[in-house]
């Protein structure tokens, strides 16, 4: 995979180790040892993937994902040795799109990484063309991967823009939690279930009046119906 990662990590044996078997897998890799350098390096290069450590001095992995979610919608992969719930909610409910707890196996990292990467792929890939999804005033273009709301362009995550378009393409249809995690973070997926009503939360904020689309359907799951 012909990908630019970069690796956010301040203590320097761990960071190495994950530049290695990036770099052993193909990818072009980036390092930075805080928050201030990595804004640095992702504002000054096309970086595809973060891969984003939490406990870092100065400015905190938090606070770099929620400036880089600011400008761009780029995967992010959250490691920190926190392993609470709210931990891992608060990451994803700042945008990002996977949180691995250290430890870790630096080759499973490299293996969530090329799945992450290919799934982006699947979904925005040269064999989607000229595929626009108009339901009122939201306007999601498949080919650019936006989505605009009102005629303004609204970031989301890789998440979020895959769980909205998997809703308004089964639009009438309920949509379990299960399904919904299925489909969207795969059967691999072992995390907590909440993930689903945390970005569904987001979702629902940045999509403003709009959001009255999203119905809950309660014990079961979500379903998007246009309001006529």
């Amino acid at each position: 995979m012909n990908k630019n990662i970069l690796v956010v990590e301040d203590e320097q044996r761990m960071r190495e180790i994950i530049c290695d078997y990036l770099e052993m897998d193909g990818f072009t890799v980036f390092q930075a040892d805080n928050g201030i350098e990595a804004m640095n390096v992702f504002e000054n290069n096309n970086i595809d993937l973060v891969l984003l450590d939490i406990m870092m001095p100065g400015l905190d992995g938090w606070s770099v994902c929620r400036r880089i979610r600011k400008k761009s919608n780029v995967l992010i992969i959250i490691l920190s040795a926190r392993s609470d719930e709210d931990d891992k909610l608060l990451g994803f409910e700042l945008g990002a799109d996977e949180y691995v707890t250290k430890p870790f196996s630096p080759k499973v990292l490299v293996a969530r990484v090329k799945t992450l990467l290919s799934r982006f792929n699947e979904t925005n890939g040269e064999q989607i063309k000229n595929n626009m999804i108009s339901k009122k005033e939201i306007l999601i273009d498949k080919d650019a991967y936006s989505i605009k709301v009102e005629g303004e362009e609204i970031i989301f995550t890789r998440k979020e823009y895959d769980l909205l378009v998997f809703l308004i393409e089964n639009e009438g249809i309920v949509m379990s939690r299960d399904k919904i995690i299925n489909n969207i973070w795969g059967y691999d997926y072992y995390g907590d279930g909440r993930v689903v009503d945390t970005n569904i939360k987001t979702i629902r904020k940045k999509l403003g009046e709009a959001s009255k689309y999203i119905n809950t359907v309660v014990g079961v799951g979500y379903k998007f119906e246009v309001v006529q």
